[in-house]
């Protein structure tokens, strides 16, 4: 049987656990070296590997809490810290965090942010101050998550799709992604931008609005809103996130980022 018949096998019968231990631990290793991915775009279409999510959840039950330390600092958890940073190309600086089973292609620059279990960030990322990377978010080459972006993490159940972040999008300060909500390749949030799977996400670009849920179009600039919603008790705002506008199509992404972000006048 191949290690992802024995993963899947344990994860449907507890009881084979002890006997899954050592396929469990391989994958945790392909996965810590980005051999495999929790997620991955087949012909356009994001696809989630859910025996390697089965996987995950089945190391936190093969191992044991035990105390780390990384200088002064102590630390009590299941799961270590990651190591090989520099051997990887990969800048952290501390206090950030990248846990072991998550993976980041060389170039990317974590500052005292955090980076969970079984994601994966690509290329000339930068995690900025504070952010996390929630379990399993995959996001691209090039992104930029600014100071306090929380990515939430999806890890269960295993068949839900992670929060994913396209190359070359960047998220504004204090914005949040969960509930596996897409946002597309190039796509800018300004501050304090929330997107889940059910957030109203309008275009107002067009004569009349168009609705989208738990997916940013590439490209598009949003920030946040609200818009008013009757109740018997009286109308009040819900929050919900307004695409404004869009990148241009010029071949310098960092040029069409300023010119967004000072063409439309978003916070960062």
């Amino acid at each position: 049987m191949s290690d992802r018949d024995v993963i899947e096998a344990a994860y449907a019968d507890l009881s084979l656990l002890s006997e899954a231990a050592q396929a469990v631990t391989r994958t945790m290793a392909l996965l810590d070296g980005g051999h495999i991915r929790v997620a991955e775009k087949r012909a356009g279409t994001w696809e989630v590997n859910e025996w390697v999510k089965e996987a995950i959840l089945l190391y936190f039950r093969i191992t044991e809490l035990h105390t780390m330390t990384a200088g002064e600092f102590e630390y009590h958890d299941k799961i270590p810290t990651k190591t090989g940073l520099h051997e990887s190309g990969i800048r952290v600086v501390p206090p950030g965090t990248v846990r072991y089973g998550a993976y980041c292609e060389p170039g990317v620059v974590v500052m005292p942010g955090y980076i969970n279990i079984g994601a994966y960030v690509g290329a000339g990322t930068m995690v900025d101050t504070w952010a996390t990377v929630g379990s399993c978010a995959q996001v691209g080459r090039n992104v930029h998550l600014s100071g306090g972006v929380g990515i939430g993490g999806v890890l269960e159940p295993p068949n839900a799709r992670p929060v994913i972040i396209e190359d070359d999008a960047f998220i504004g300060s204090r914005s949040i992604i969960t509930e596996g909500a897409i946002v597309e390749e190039g796509a800018v949030l300004g501050a304090n931008t929330t997107i889940t799977a059910t957030t109203p996400i309008i275009d107002v670009t067009g004569k009349d609005p168009v609705d989208y849920r738990g997916r940013v179009p590439a490209r598009s600039v949003v920030v946040p809103g609200t818009r008013p919603r009757s109740f018997p008790a009286g109308t009040v705002q819900l929050q919900c996130a307004y695409i404004i506008g869009q990148r241009s199509g010029t071949t310098n992404d960092r040029t069409s980022l300023n010119e967004a972000l000072r063409t439309f006048e978003v916070t960062i």
